[in-house]
């Protein structure tokens, strides 16, 4: 227990240490010093991660600081070192945003006024520092398109973005106010690679200061634009002799009426880039959705869910579906700038995000409506493609989509019903949490967000990083009721696959009444966390703790009421059904011993009957046996005995007759012996080793053959596996071989 205690402070320890570190006290120092212009009310993003290194930029001094959040949470005592990254080229504008690139090499630093990448130095070292640890390291700075913004003093940028291709060379992609988007290559960054207008009307081609007028009174401005995952090249331009495994991304860009154009775009392929549009949204609306839009974000789910958001905090959620040439191809013709078909976009939901905090006027007022407006970043969370999380001048809100799911079924079937599809849209809304309020009241100063990241790294842990306007570093957790649950052990689903006995209805009501609780203590508006340094009269102060004690109130103490009851009514149920099974296990246990005394009595049969059976067949074998006897003919088997008996007969006289020549020789060959004896005039017969030695064998075996014969002479005939037979069919086959002449 102790070591899972020290293994949770050290997981802790980088939190605790990260708002007290000195690069952030530095900051803090030598916040008097930064520039008091507009740019103060914009909503900002300085921060960034990269391998566990925690990234910060500091406008006065236009660097970076860095440390590591592993090494601040390693057991050893942590140290408040950082490495400081100095810009050789500094920018000459001010930076409002930092971007890594999807090869993790360089940062693209933005302002109104320009855009500079700076290039991140090597590490190699012991704990893999930037160039091994040293405290200050001069970066490779490239300016891009420094050339177009001093020569166009009235053009500004509105966004920048990286390409989000890793495999080809970094490219930077920039928004200006002239409705123009430009590729720039970092080997070339003052020569746009591409060029891509996106004025509305063909007139506006030509740079017209007054003509750039009139388009931004009309709203006819692109604010926003954001790429969207690998696609197939479309049917209209597959037609323009490209291959056919050509996969480009489609570029969605959002203009200020909040209409969206689509352009499909490729590095290698110049010349897709049509503007294609404006899409259409349905179900259609008389104010088209809003207006004064300001950002757009595809998250990269499939299908795909663009977010459209506007100055007034109202965010649409629009599922792309893709174009059909037989559906609408009338007024998709009419609207679009050609005869091809362009996707359409299902506003599935509209969500208001409560910028500022709405209080009441009164005791028994209705709550007085803010006219506050500001613009709205939307941000990835790369931890879950349907959630994303918002910041802008009032705070920060994170959002979930809990129906994806569901939509992502609906979609998958073959159901083509649009009322379920709105019935769906109205069963289940998505998750909205006001995680931080930098500005509370309309009154309030402006206090803008100046750094937002998530920390990816699961070591960690998923943690939500934010930089107030003051320096001071936030770290909130994330909107955990939306992350999608871990996937079971398989040491989990063996039990269930072999039948261990559960239930698959016990595992289906556990969910539905888990999810069933979620329902229940889901809530619709949170008390955010609040910037300390805000300053708010007394009033207000009095309205927002109302606020924040009946918010409390209503989405904390009596949405857990409800749950308690609910679990009390579930454990009621649940302990009725459980005297019932005991009830039926009882029973059942009953049963079983009555079925286990009427087995032990039908075995006892069985053995019983068993017995019987087989004294009737035995009885029956001797019956068939007798009946089998007394037939005049013979069988098979004893045709084929008989003569297999016959032909052991003839062999056996067969074989005393090669005995009987056998002992004739025998006593031959002993006279002849004897003679010799007798006979000294005779020379004697010499014989060497080898011929005693075969001798010797040949009179054991006749020996031998002879002492058999006369063993089983009395009942050979009648046995079929005789030694004696065996022997001499093997040695006594030939008679020649028992044949011997002393005097050869």
């Amino acid at each position: 227990a102790q070591h899972r205690n020290m293994a949770a402070l050290s997981g802790e320890r980088w939190r605790e240490c990260l708002p007290e570190h000195e690069m952030i006290k530095k900051l803090q120092e030598r916040l008097h010093l930064e520039s008091q212009g507009t740019s103060r009310r914009i909503a900002k993003n300085l921060t960034f991660c990269l391998n566990g290194d925690f990234f910060i930029w500091d406008n006065v001094e236009s660097v970076f600081y860095t440390t590591n959040l592993r090494q601040i949470n390693s057991e050893e005592e942590p140290d408040s070192r950082y490495q400081t990254l100095l810009c050789i080229n500094p920018p000459l504008f001010e930076v409002c945003q930092v971007l890594l690139s999807p090869t993790q090499y360089h940062v693209a630093l933005i302002g109104q006024r320009g855009a500079t990448v700076l290039e991140l130095p090597q590490r190699w070292g012991k704990k893999s520092e930037f160039e091994g640890g040293r405290m200050e390291i001069n970066c490779k700075t490239i300016p891009v398109a420094e050339r177009f913004f001093t020569s166009s003093t009235s053009v500004t940028l509105r966004q920048a973005a990286w390409f989000p291709s890793e495999t080809e060379e970094p490219h930077l992609v920039l928004l200006t106010s002239d409705n123009t988007i430009r590729f720039y290559n970092l080997k070339e960054p003052q020569t746009p690679a591409r060029v891509l207008p996106v004025s509305q009307s063909e007139e506006e081609t030509s740079v017209h200061t007054r003509g750039r007028s009139y388009a931004a009174s009309l709203g006819e401005i692109a604010v926003a634009f954001d790429f969207g995952p690998l696609v197939d090249v479309p049917r209209q331009l597959a037609r323009q002799r490209l291959s056919d495994d050509l996969l480009v991304y489609p570029l969605y860009i959002l203009y200020e009426n909040g209409e969206t154009f689509l352009s499909y775009t490729s590095l290698t392929h110049t010349t897709l880039g049509k503007l294609l549009g404006p899409l259409p949204m349905y179900p259609a609306a008389e104010d088209n959705y809003g207006y004064d839009a300001c950002a757009v974000l595809c998250l990269p789910c499939v299908p795909n869910i663009l977010v459209i958001a506007t100055e007034t905090g109202m965010l649409y959620h629009c599922v792309v579906l893709e174009a059909e040439e037989e559906e609408d191809g009338g007024s998709v013709e009419r609207w679009s700038r050609g005869s091809e078909t362009v996707p359409s976009l299902y506003v599935f939901e509209c969500v208001e995000l409560e910028l500022t905090l709405k209080l009441p006027a009164g005791e028994e007022e209705d709550i007085v409506e803010s006219d506050f407006t500001c613009p709205i970043r939307l941000h990835r969370d790369p931890l879950c493609q349907h959630r994303y999380h918002c910041t802008h001048e009032a705070g920060v809100h994170s959002l979930g989509l809990a129906w994806f799911n569901k939509l992502h079924k609906f979609l998958q079937s073959d159901e083509e019903d649009k009322d379920s599809l709105q019935e769906l849209a109205a069963e289940q809304r998505c998750i909205v949490e006001h995680i931080l309020c930098t500005r509370p009241l309309t009154s309030s100063l402006p206090a803008p967000v100046r750094g937002f990241w998530i920390v990816s790294d699961l070591s960690l842990g998923a943690t939500m990083i934010c930089i107030t306007s003051t320096y001071e570093c936030l770290l909130l957790p994330l909107l955990s009721s939306i992350r999608p649950p871990s996937p079971p052990l398989l040491c989990s689903r063996v039990g269930t696959l072999e039948g261990s006995g559960n239930s698959p209805l016990r595992g289906l009501a556990e969910d539905s009444f888990e999810q069933h609780i979620r329902n229940i203590l889901a809530r619709t508006s949170t008390n955010p966390a609040g910037d300390k340094d805000t300053s708010t009269p007394t009033p207000e102060c009095l309205q927002l703790l109302s606020r924040a004690t009946q918010v409390f109130r209503e989405e904390y103490i009596l949405k857990l009421d409800l749950a308690r009851e609910e679990m009390q009514r579930r454990v009621k149920l649940l302990t009725g059904q459980k005297n019932k099974q005991l009830e039926d296990l009882a029973l059942c246990r009953e049963e079983r011993k009555s079925l286990r005394e009427a087995a032990e009595r039908l075995a006892d049969k069985y053995e019983d009957a068993k017995y019987r059976q087989e004294a009737i067949m035995n009885r029956m074998k001797r019956v068939l046996g007798s009946l089998r006897n007394q037939l005049p003919v013979l069988s098979d088997s004893e045709k084929d005995m008989k003569k297999e008996l016959q032909t052991i007969n003839d062999q056996l006289r067969h074989l005393d007759n090669t005995i009987t020549q056998v002992n004739m020789k025998t006593e031959y060959q002993t006279k002849q012996m004897d003679k010799g004896l007798l006979t000294p005039a005779r020379a004697r017969i010499t014989l060497n080793a080898h011929q005693r030695k075969l001798h010797s064998k040949l009179i054991t075996s006749l020996l031998l053959l002879i002492r058999l014969h006369y063993k089983f002479h009395s009942f050979a005939p009648f046995s079929k596996m005789c030694p004696f037979h065996t022997v001499m069919r093997r040695r006594c086959a030939d008679s020649s071989a028992f044949h011997f002449n002393p005097f050869k």
